[in-house]
């Protein structure tokens, strides 16, 4: 095959199939020869449910993979950035660059945006291919002393970066990440660079509150499954030492909450704890609709923002909080599986097995 490449045709459909070696089609392009792939919560979800909102045609199917690093193998006759053997990871996206959110430097709200492994019309071809073609700004090239298997930990650490700046943090303040996977954990990671005095995350399973306790060396709290979300929310404040009076209505003393698991009773717990004036950030995706504790958000005048994916200088700063070793991400690799397994590794993810599951790229 001249490009292997994992096509999802549908629910637990997939197939290792030749596609066409893609075209340098614009100047600035570069093909990259994709060495690691990522495994995340969007892919289990493709495995199992064919989509998100949007649905893989079973006719023609869908290349899977964004998290993704790899070596530029050959370069567009404009590209200046970056040479063909540079080791790169890969922002997988590309913007319109014309419309106004991209002139105004929020290029990941352009409703053009074509993003890796997401349904048309027109598809959009994911990095699970032996080559991928993405535009050279869209490649971040890395040192020598990180990992290609490291690499492809910067896309959710770019989204952890971008998550802490939506929430506009500030050293001293006291962060509650709701949800320990892996968005979780690099919330929670970049958080305390930005400066956080106390970083605690919160979930409903014990071995992952015992992973981030030892990964993040920060405060974890279990949630309970059988208690409201306002019995939670007053539970963690107390046994925190976060408590102030009236926490129905005021809440305790915490300044921040980034939302990363999606789930409505996470959600619900995250805008009861936060101080008069708090800060709430949704970076987990949940269902379409929910019920929400609007009158707590009100009374508390809470600045409520949305996170999606990454924008301006995320990536760079993943990159360079990896390479000054301020956040580690190796310890977050559970496993490797070769690319003609890849189901295997969806599969162990949505098993809940280990905490960052890698496909190998493919090997000749």
């Amino acid at each position: 095959m001249e490009n292997p490449s994992i096509i999802l045709y549908g629910p637990k459909n997939a197939k290792v199939e030749d596609t066409p070696i893609p075209e340098l089609s614009d100047p600035h392009d570069v093909l990259v020869r994709i060495n690691y792939v990522g495994v995340c919560g969007s892919d289990v979800h493709f495995w199992h449910h064919g989509g998100i909102g949007k649905f893989v045609n079973p006719s023609t199917g869908i290349t899977m993979g964004h998290e993704a690093s790899g070596t530029i193998h050959s370069i567009g006759p404009s590209v200046t950035t970056i040479s063909p053997g540079d080791r790169v990871a890969i922002e997988p996206g590309t913007p319109c660059r014309l419309c106004k959110a991209c002139k105004s430097g929020t290029y990941n709200l352009c409703r053009d945006m074509r993003f890796a492994a997401a349904p048309g019309p027109p598809d959009t071809q994911g990095t699970l291919s032996k080559f991928f073609r993405i535009a050279e700004d869209m490649v971040y090239k890395i040192p020598d002393s990180m990992g290609l298997d490291e690499a492809v930990l910067v896309e959710p650490l770019a989204v952890g970066v971008h998550a802490v700046k939506m929430g506009d943090v500030k050293p001293g303040e006291t962060v509650v990440v709701m949800g320990s996977g892996t968005i979780g954990l690099m919330c929670g990671a970049v958080a305390k660079q930005f400066g956080a005095h106390r970083v605690i995350l919160v979930d409903i399973l014990d071995k992952k509150l015992e992973f981030a306790a030892k990964y993040l060396g920060c405060e974890t709290w279990k949630a309970s499954t059988s208690a409201s979300t306002e019995e939670n929310a007053a539970a963690l404040l107390k046994e925190l030492d976060l408590d102030e009076e009236g926490i129905d209505t005021f809440g305790g003393r915490v300044d921040t909450v980034i939302e990363a698991s999606g789930a409505t009773s996470s959600i619900e717990t995250g805008i009861h704890i936060l101080r008069p004036g708090g800060k709430y950030v949704q970076t987990g995706l949940g269902k379409p609709k929910i019920e929400f504790p609007i009158v707590a958000m009100g009374q508390k005048e809470l600045m409520v923002r949305g996170c999606f994916r990454y924008g301006t200088g995320d990536y760079e700063l993943a990159v360079g909080l990896i390479r000054k070793g301020l956040v580690d991400v190796k310890p977050l690799i559970s496993s490797t599986t070769p690319f003609e397994d890849a189901t295997q590794a969806w599969d162990k993810t949505a098993r809940g097995e280990g905490i960052k599951n890698l496909i190998q790229g493919v090997l000749d």
